[in-house]
């Protein structure tokens, strides 16, 4: 595989991560405005009840944004766009530290622009939809919301290892499969968290719509931090040492003993 400059690797994240967020908070948006004039959710003013339809509608534009991005540009940075999947590859050194700090600062740039990017195209009505952010809806508790974003991270993470990360999967459907996971989170959990999956993806909508005179939201933000960064690392973590066969344990082994001889 050809090598690419951290520079290059960050600048496809950021785009990547620009295409994921302006296109799913955009349907967001879309399927709020075609809503209007619904009674919104008491004590939600940001989240609209949407039926199922909606959310496979929705669950779709997300899914193949990422699809997308993924045969686009996995051959460049590997199409991580979530700071939770960064964290998790890092953590099981599977990034450098470097180019876990680019590619993050890269990944919360894009969501960013992304969001003021809805606000210049849909105008100041898309304030009053929170430009497509995730919250909590009625009735789910703060520690209820965490353990569902970090459990359908966990699903995302595990779609991305085995496919992606994996080399001794089939190629070439890694796009496919991790699109289609994220498309079925955001239908299953969609109306309880808004299923975010991904720090940077609220960060955006949150930052624009602060700076824009909407909703501050910053008080959940630590749910979609804490959330996927541990259903990530979970699943990272667990098929790693699932998928770790035996012999390959017993040859590190050898490898790293104090009295192996290295070629």
């Amino acid at each position: 595989m050809a090598e690419f400059s951290l520079l290059k690797r960050s600048l496809a994240e950021l785009i990547g991560t620009y295409v994921l967020v302006f296109l799913g908070t955009g349907a967001v948006v879309t399927a709020v405005l075609l809503l209007q004039g619904q009674a919104l959710i008491p004590g939600n003013e940001f989240n609209v009840g949407f039926d199922i339809a909606a959310w496979l509608a929705i669950g779709l534009v997300f899914g193949l944004a990422v699809t997308a991005m993924i045969y686009v540009f996995g051959h460049i940075s590997g199409t991580h766009i979530n700071p939770a999947v960064s964290i998790a590859l890092w953590a099981t050194k599977r990034l450098p530290t470097k180019d876990l700090i680019a590619y993050m600062l890269a990944q919360f740039t894009g969501a960013a622009l992304a969001s003021f990017s809805v606000y210049l195209i849909w105008g100041a009505r898309s304030l009053a939809t929170g430009l497509g952010a995730t919250s909590m809806f009625a009735g789910v508790s703060y520690w209820q919301a965490i353990l569902c974003e970090a459990v359908a991270t966990f699903f995302l993470m595990l779609a991305i290892m085995g496919t992606a990360v994996d080399k001794r999967s089939p190629q070439g459907w890694a796009g496919l499969i991790i699109g289609l996971v994220v498309a079925v989170d955001i239908a299953v959990i969609g109306n309880i968290t808004g299923s975010s999956l991904n720090p940077a993806r609220t960060f955006g909508p949150y930052l624009a719509d602060f700076l824009l005179g909407g909703a501050n939201l910053w008080w959940q933000f630590p749910i979609y931090i804490a959330g996927p960064v541990i259903g990530a690392l979970a699943a990272a973590v667990l098929y790693g040492y699932i998928s770790t066969a035996e012999a390959e344990k017993a040859e590190k082994a050898v490898i790293d003993s104090p009295g192996a001889k290295h070629v």
